[in-house]
């Protein structure tokens, strides 16, 4: 394990008044302190930004470098795999042969092919991905589930301590789904931890949690977990817009009444009035009916009744409507979005890799990365918004096989490298950033570390290099615990 760094924002601390009064707008599916932190931040100078909204895709269970950003042609076959690359845009790169919209779109783009850590857990790998560094918190063991003691998410760090970019809508979004073990655990690092509560990102559930053994795409590009011992029923999860936890009988007539919304809030205060002692509401009140309010916010996360020509771009799948409803949340103001593509470690491809890649996997991913790109370009918005993809972990070097779960072989959990996609946000397209050795088992060049993948979205998003932020114990902690990866900006 890595020597623990120092940890840190500088916000104020929200007393215990403001905290009961958080709940008048637990209607909403969120905190007061999504509205209150919003206001909280001091602006940073422009000048030290050169993105003002980042979109981090997880690929849970782990992409495997060999078939996607870092292929090995030369190896042998028990390395190499069965995928051929081919050349992208940009003379020189190549990557996986089905991945070609993303290959058309490579001046976007740069990988970097030498980002590692020291674990092959899951558990582990979740929680140094989603929160930016090595070592593990406090009490942390292999079936660790979220806790106030573990370190912040980056979701967290970044969208607490930059400029709000709207006053009605929380920093730091978190969909389609919180990231659940097989098990029923939900994995650790997507949350505010030390922070504290105040600090938590804002969770859109979209995509329920069903049957831990479907994974991938649904309702196009659905398989089952282990070959061999397929589930018993069908998958029958259903991506819908989410409910923003409206109470019973408040209809979408009623939806847009003020008055009727204000009359519950007002319910919900009088019972904090109980166990608090009044303060105005007002402006809560209004940050509450905004963003219930506003068409824009709605139609951000109604995504799946978007126009068929938009739907068909992104892809009719919980990968393309969850990309798309990114790039309208970041579209609205949202500064920090994290979307997890596949639950239940979708990409964790054991077996049968190679068809569940080339057929149920990169299509999705493809099509829809390379609809976000797009729509980024035309809107203007590339420039603002960085995006990153990586998942907890690479794949190991060899093909293995695990007879009796898979008709077919495929890769094991892989810390020591991975390769990282990074795009917009003042990314300098066309780019490849370190190397891995022969084989793809090691960095070989320019080795980075998850501490600096966080440090590159934060220096992006113009977070001064000395911010601070506060645990729960009031002791302050660094923001930054490496440097920004050199080259990629």
């Amino acid at each position: 394990m890595t020597e623990r760094p120092a940890i840190v924002s500088r916000h104020p601390r929200i007393c215990r008044r403001t905290a009961l009064q958080a709940g008048a707008v637990g209607l909403l599916g969120l905190g007061m302190n999504h509205l209150e932190a919003l206001r909280a931040a001091g602006p940073k100078p422009a000048s030290q930004r050169s993105a003002s909204a980042c979109i981090y895709i997880f690929l849970s269970g782990g992409l495997a470098q060999h078939e996607s950003f870092d292929l090995k042609p030369a190896a042998p076959a028990e390395i190499r795999g069965e995928f051929s690359p081919i050349e992208t845009a940009t003379p020189g790169i190549d990557i996986c042969e089905h991945l070609p919209l993303l290959a058309a779109r490579s001046r976007h783009w740069s990988v970097v092919r030498s980002l590692g850590h020291w674990s092959n857990s899951h558990t582990d790998g979740h929680n140094i991905m989603l929160t930016g560094r090595s070592d593990l918190p406090p009490g942390f063991s292999f079936t660790s589930e979220p806790k106030p003691t573990d370190w912040p998410s980056i979701a967290s760090m970044a969208g607490f301590n930059t400029p709000p970019r709207t006053d009605n809508l929380p920093p730091a979004v978190v969909l389609p789904e919180r990231l659940v073990h097989w098990s029923g655990r939900e994995l650790p690092g997507a949350h505010a931890g030390q922070m504290g509560h105040q600090r938590e990102p804002w969770f859109i559930e979209a995509s329920p949690y069903g049957n831990p053994f479907w994974r991938g795409a649904y309702p196009e590009f659905t398989f089952a977990n282990e070959t061999k011992k397929p589930p018993q029923s069908p998958d029958d999860r259903l991506y819908q817009a989410p409910s923003l936890t409206l109470p019973h009988g408040l209809t979408n007539d009623r939806f847009t009444n003020r008055l009727a919304l204000l009359s519950e809030i007002d319910r919900q205060r009088g019972q904090l009035e109980r166990s608090t002692e009044f303060e105005k509401f007002d402006n809560h009140r209004q940050g509450a009916i905004s963003l219930l309010a506003d068409p824009k916010i709605r139609r951000a996360i109604d995504v799946t009744h978007a126009d068929d020509a938009v739907q068909a771009r992104y892809g009719r799948n919980s990968f393309g409507w969850s990309l798309l409803m990114a790039y309208r949340l970041v579209e609205a103001g949202v500064t920090l979005v994290q979307v997890n593509l596949g639950n239940n470690e979708t990409w964790d491809t054991h077996g049968d890799a190679f068809p569940r890649l080339k057929n149920k996997l990169f299509p999705p991913t493809d099509r829809a990365l390379s609809a976000l790109l797009d729509d980024l370009e035309s809107s203007g918005l590339l420039g603002d918004t960085m995006v990153v993809m990586a998942g907890e972990f690479g794949r190991t070097p060899k093909v293995s096989t695990l007879p009796d779960s898979y008709a077919a072989p495929g890769r094991d959990h892989w810390g020591a490298v991975q390769s990282v996609f990074f795009a917009g946000g003042g990314v300098r397209g066309g780019t490849v950033i370190g190397s891995s050795d022969k084989d793809g088992a090691f960095p070989a060049s320019l080795a980075q570390r998850p501490e600096n993948m966080a440090a590159t979205i934060y220096h992006a998003l113009g977070i001064p290099p000395a911010a601070v932020w506060h645990d729960n114990l009031d002791r302050p902690q660094n923001v930054y615990l490496g440097d920004p990866i050199p080259g990629l900006l």
